[in-house]
């Protein structure tokens, strides 16, 4: 079987992409700005990212949409450092390796190496980050995703039982409401609407031990996967995955462990995704999203 082959195409308005494809499955990866998967679909469907290339911030840093990795915990101006300039980045087996510069404030490196399974639609992404800042710095890889509109997603609460102790770590941000109808907080899950017309920004995190969520759009499922390493402490007070809507967008988001990063230093993060077609979103409430979850685990 071969593997997954890249070429070089133009993708407007983001210019140069690097498309890797096994027939199958497709993700289009921008070279002259980010880098961001801007694509990840079937061929001729619809694509799941959502392309977002007129949204920016004051410093003039563009959000562009899709897939893009960042250092955790956020803050204002340093996680903006804008990356709106070509990369580097090198043909590997099945896909590419792609390096932004150091970000010239924080001093971080970031690498992504993103390869596509020989056939069928699964990808695995590996977030590299190394500090060549002169002094240790405390933080975490961060993996976003940002989604097209439209979709549900489905979060899963943790089960494990603790006996008198909590089980669950739910990180609220100053905006979101927990009265807000988008969200469904099931005993289960915690399913997700993007509405394009609602523009109230929400957002919350979790420790989630199960390692994925899925985002359900176009007839398909996007399945993201990552470890959670339940030794570990994360970033925001213990989240290893949140999630972000507005009006143009759903965003995915896992996280590492949170470590003190020393000079020369490199972590890694790994995310696997898988894409499904044929899949409708289930009805907003566990019973259903438990039928759908076994269904999608036969498949996958």
């Amino acid at each position: 079987m071969k593997d997954a082959t890249v070429s070089l195409i133009e993708y407007a308005p983001f210019g140069r992409c690097a498309r890797i494809a096994n027939g199958d499955a497709e993700l289009y990866v921008t070279l002259d700005v980010g880098p961001r998967i801007i694509r990840y679909g079937f061929p001729g469907k619809p694509n799941m990212m959502c392309e977002a290339p007129n949204v920016s911030e004051a410093n003039g840093w563009h959000i562009w949409g899709g897939h893009r990795m960042w250092h955790s915990p956020e803050h204002m101006p340093r996680s903006y450092e804008t990356d709106n300039e070509p990369i580097e980045w090198e043909e590997i087996t099945g896909g590419i390796r792609t390096r932004q510069k150091t970000e010239p404030w924080a001093g971080m490196g970031k690498q992504m190496d993103i390869v596509l399974d020989n056939a069928g639609s699964g990808v695995v992404i590996t977030h590299r980050m190394t500090n060549h800042g002169a002094w240790p710095v405390e933080c975490a890889i961060w993996a976003l995703t940002v989604l097209s509109p439209g979709g549900l997603e489905v979060v899963p609460m943790p089960a494990r039982d603790t006996g008198i102790l909590g089980n669950r770590v739910l990180g609220l941000w100053p905006y979101t409401r927990m009265s807000d109808p988008r969200v469904c907080w099931g005993d289960r899950y915690i399913m997700l609407r993007q509405d394009p017309s609602n523009a109230q920004k929400f957002k919350f995190g979790i420790n989630n031990e199960d390692g994925w969520a899925i985002y359900f759009n176009h007839g398909q499922a996007f399945i993201k996967q990552y470890e959670h390493d339940m030794e570990a402490f994360y970033p925001d007070g213990g989240m290893s995955f949140e999630t972000f809507t507005t009006d143009f967008m759903l965003e995915m988001e896992s996280l590492s462990p949170l470590v003190l990063m020393d000079s020369g230093d490199t972590i890694e993060h790994e995310e696997r995704w898988e894409l499904i077609d044929g899949v409708e979103p289930p009805e907003e409430r566990d019973e259903a999203v438990d039928a759908v979850v076994r269904g999608l685990r036969q498949l996958t």
